[in-house]
């Protein structure tokens, strides 16, 4: 079993190379070498300083990994009954540990066979698809040729759902105190350029947030999408989480915010929603501000990872959690569109 996320700096000096990591792929700066090269270290070197303030604001270094262990060593315990030997690692697709080191370890352990499981509940060519790629390539260069079930996205999967609901549901009575609550519920922004080529994300987040208003079952809740870290001057899709925040203070309505595409806590939830957000709610007369905790190692979401793993075993090729296929035709970016990457 091998679960991947994005990954992050695990010391401040770590900021600038990961920075450089993350902007070399052609899946996240889509232009061609050497531009590429070229851009990714001006931008690594122009974006470090401002990423080391944020970074400083929880103690100098990502959460991300610790987190993404906790969740591993939970999952083992629960799909611990689908073999006779069951073994969990760990990859970051931009910082430690690499994919060459996780693939190593992998080829070292000697498996029958590799069910692969993002931690990320949509899909997008900049987060899972590359992760995805990335391992195969490595594996094939590390002669690691265990047959491999791939796992590419859980929008609208019970266990996550479960899990997200509950913490809404707390948070929405806590809040009602204060007057009939706005559900903000937040993703990651992509650029817009990125969904025109074809990319499911952000079908696949209004997907979840659907699912989740369904789920709670609350008449008149009053919810909207939106998304965050957006950086650049690029045009980015929206709208965007803050803009609604201050949305919310002009129309007097206290807020929730649920990290809809995060599974575990890092500087997106602890800085960019605890702190950011929370100041411009204050500043623009937001009456009470809360956000939901990520899913983390939340049983109902770790019981609904070991589902996903069961139902995958033997498929050898990409499915949802509804079966090969979820995104509609016209996303051609799907891994299991004809003729994807």
């Amino acid at each position: 079993m091998v679960v991947f996320n994005l990954g992050g700096p695990d010391a401040p000096e770590a900021i600038r190379p990961f920075l450089l990591n993350l902007f070399s792929d052609p899946a996240i700066l889509r232009i061609p070498n050497p531009l590429r090269w070229i851009a990714a270290r001006l931008i690594a070197g122009r974006r470090a300083a401002a990423s080391a303030e944020i970074y400083a604001k929880v103690g100098g270094a990502s959460s991300i990994l610790p987190a993404t262990i906790e969740q591993a060593e939970a999952l083992k315990q629960e799909i611990s009954d689908t073999a006779e030997q069951v073994e969990v690692f760990v990859f970051m697709r931009y910082w430690h540990p690499l994919v060459r080191e996780t693939v190593r370890r992998v080829r070292d352990f000697g498996p029958d066979r590799i069910v692969l499981l993002p931690l990320y509940p949509q899909f997008s060519t900049t987060t899972t698809g590359t992760s995805i790629k990335a391992f195969g390539e490595e594996a094939r260069r590390q002669g690691l040729a265990a047959p491999q079930d791939i796992v590419c996205c859980y929008p609208a999967h019970h266990g996550f759902l479960d899990a997200t609901t509950a913490n809404i549901g707390k948070s929405l009575d806590e809040v009602s105190r204060y007057g009939a609550p706005r559900l903000l519920l937040s993703a990651h922004a992509l650029p817009q350029r990125t969904i025109n080529a074809g990319d499911p994300y952000q079908w696949q987040v209004e997907l979840t947030s659907a699912a989740i208003v369904e789920a709670l079952g609350r008449a008149g809740l009053d919810w909207i999408t939106c998304y965050q870290s957006r950086v650049g001057p690029v045009q980015w899709i929206g709208p965007s989480t803050e803009d609604e925040v201050r949305r919310a203070g002009a129309d007097g309505v206290p807020v929730v915010v649920v990290p809809i595409a995060f599974v575990s806590e890092h500087v997106e939830t602890l800085v960019e929603i605890d702190m950011d957000f929370r100041q411009a709610a204050s500043e623009t007369g937001v009456p009470f501000f809360t956000r939901c905790p990520t899913v983390a190692v939340d049983c109902d979401f770790i019981r609904g990872l070991g589902d996903l793993v069961r139902g995958a075993i033997g498929n050898e090729g990409v499915a949802s959690d509804i079966g090969r296929r979820r995104c509609p035709a016209q996303f051609g970016a799907c891994p299991n569109a004809k003729g994807a990457q």
